[in-house]
């Protein structure tokens, strides 16, 4: 079994009822509902293999929560082809949910007025963990995590970046195979967020566990997926490696440079499409093919201290896959 997750032609629907504004619409809406079908997944189709670490990205309301409730089981497709682990997700056999966990970053499932250790010890009566594991396993994770000190302490005490860390661990404990993590590092600061990315990178190296994981944080790609797959309204933009889609999507580079002098500053927009020009600094953006040629014509022909050649910022590059995908 090279493949961890299967979908072909996944589809799914929800009926909802539409509300008309004021009180007389809310009598209507009580009375005689009107309803609308919403189509969240539009057939969409896609492979990962085992140990892959995938990000799945898009805005609010793409599409990418829908797939994960699906792939774990929680939501029954309309139509199409779901396998993972070569099991059906939807019928949520416990040999199934013993291989896989789902963490959502603006979901608890931590009680709130207890220490974390006690749904850690409903866990492994749950997922039925041998103690001699149980015990290894949550040692294991307590140090990565570095919350020895946090066990005791009742979860609505804690930061919101102490609880992500409790959250993994409550999914992690019966070491899962398969991990779909959506958007774990929401609301996070920038320390907790690089602690939660070594962490889940360290866990796909280690374990080689497949890991499909949402999020809104850029970095989180960067740092983590080597392949992306880009959502968006329900149907599937792009799905291939990082740097394929910069190429395909950011036909441009960002040149900066720090002049010495201010002479003849005007004439540097002929070079490039002027993104900022305060003296002494200059941003322009040019074709990916004419970067070398701009570049030159800067330095030969301006009094440059300082130049640097740089990728369009990450989040304009998924910008414009958005853009280009609902332009077609």
């Amino acid at each position: 079994m090279d493949k961890a997750i299967i979908v072909d032609g996944l589809a799914k629907n929800f009926e909802v009822t539409e509300k008309e504004p004021g009180l007389t619409g809310a009598f209507k809406s009580l009375f005689s509902p009107k309803k609308k079908e919403i189509h969240a997944l539009k057939g969409i189709s896609f492979t990962i293999q085992q140990g892959e670490l995938v990000g799945f990205i898009g805005p609010n309301g793409a599409g990418k929560t829908t797939t994960l409730k699906t792939l774990s089981g929680l939501l029954y497709p309309t139509s199409g082809f779901v396998e993972v682990l070569e099991y059906d997700p939807w019928e949520r056999k416990p040999e199934f949910l013993k291989q896989i966990s789902l963490v959502m970053g603006q979901k608890n499932q931590l009680w709130w007025d207890l220490p974390a250790i006690e749904t850690f010890e409903l866990n492994k009566a749950i997922y039925e963990i041998p103690t001699h594991v149980y015990e290894e396993n949550l040692k294991e994770l307590v140090t990565l995590l570095e919350i020895e000190k946090l066990l005791e302490t009742p979860v609505r005490k804690l930061s919101l970046g102490q609880r992500m860390r409790m959250e993994l661990t409550a999914a992690l404990l019966h070491k899962p195979k398969v991990l779909f993590l959506d958007e774990p590092t929401i609301g996070l600061d920038l320390i907790a967020q690089q602690k939660m990315r070594d962490f889940i990178y360290d866990y796909n190296r280690k374990y080689g566990a497949t890991i499909l994981l949402t999020s809104h944080n850029m970095d989180d790609l960067v740092n983590l997926a080597r392949r992306v797959i880009v959502i968006n309204q329900g149907a599937i933009l792009f799905d291939g490696a990082l740097e394929d889609l910069v190429t395909k999507y950011a036909k441009e580079k960002i040149i900066k440079a720090t002049l010495s002098k201010e002479d003849g500053i005007a004439e540097i927009e002929k070079i490039g499409k002027v993104i900022k020009l305060v003296f002494p600094q200059v941003i322009l953006s040019v074709p990916r093919a004419a970067c070398a040629i701009a570049a030159s014509e800067l330095l030969q022909n301006f009094p440059v201290d300082d130049l640097t050649i740089e990728e369009i910022p990450i989040e304009d590059v998924i910008r414009k896959a958005f853009k280009s995908g609902l332009n077609k």
